[in-house]
């Protein structure tokens, strides 16, 4: 009898320890904080987001994408909020994409005091950059000319004042420089 007296002691002082456990774990998981998910993502703006791009390691491989990114650029600045340092970073992408020739045409103050008298201008006007297209890639015209490589496309941009919408194509001629990158080399509007 005592062999069946302490195996049940036994079993009582297991469920009594099970059972300790189950409402342990159920307290514990009733009053744990959860944890901010790691995965959240830190929303950020459309300029920070075109500011994230390296040039430097990664420039965009085409004359297409070159005028695409400069769109995404332009969009930006023409429509967007940012900062005086953000407004900065803006106007040097933006010169990393154009020819050597192109940007030794004004000084540095000169290049970002007229690329501030433009914004302004189509502030004033409540002109802003809703969408932007670059032709397709069979539509860039290549060619050689004066030992150099050159390739010509069109951008449509389409702003808006308001409830108006105004479609503007511009001409865009990309020279390749020495480093086999498409440098922007200057840009016009469409002819009718």
């Amino acid at each position: 009898m005592k062999k069946q007296g302490n195996g049940m002691i036994k079993s009582i002082v297991i469920g009594v320890i099970l059972v300790g456990l189950v409402a342990g774990y159920y307290y514990y998981l009733s009053n744990v904080k959860p944890r901010k998910d790691d995965s959240e993502e830190v929303k950020i703006t459309a300029v920070q987001e075109v500011l994230t791009r390296n040039l430097d390691n990664n420039y965009p491989p085409t004359p297409r994408e070159v005028v695409k990114y400069f769109g995404e650029l332009t969009q930006c600045l023409i429509g967007e909020s940012y900062t005086d340092e953000e407004f900065g970073n803006l106007a040097l992408q933006i010169q990393k994409l154009y020819d050597d020739e192109l940007v030794a045409n004004k000084t540095q103050q000169q290049y970002l005091e007229d690329l501030k008298w433009d914004i302004h201008n189509f502030t004033e006007e409540g002109v802003v950059i809703s969408s932007y297209s670059p032709a397709s890639s069979v539509d860039v015209e290549e060619f050689q000319q004066d030992g150099f490589k050159w390739a010509k496309l069109q951008c449509s941009f389409t702003l808006r004042k308001g409830t108006q919408i105004q479609a503007l194509t511009e001409i865009f001629l990309l020279r390749k420089d020495d480093e086999g990158h498409w440098k922007i080399y200057g840009w016009q509007p469409e002819e009718e």
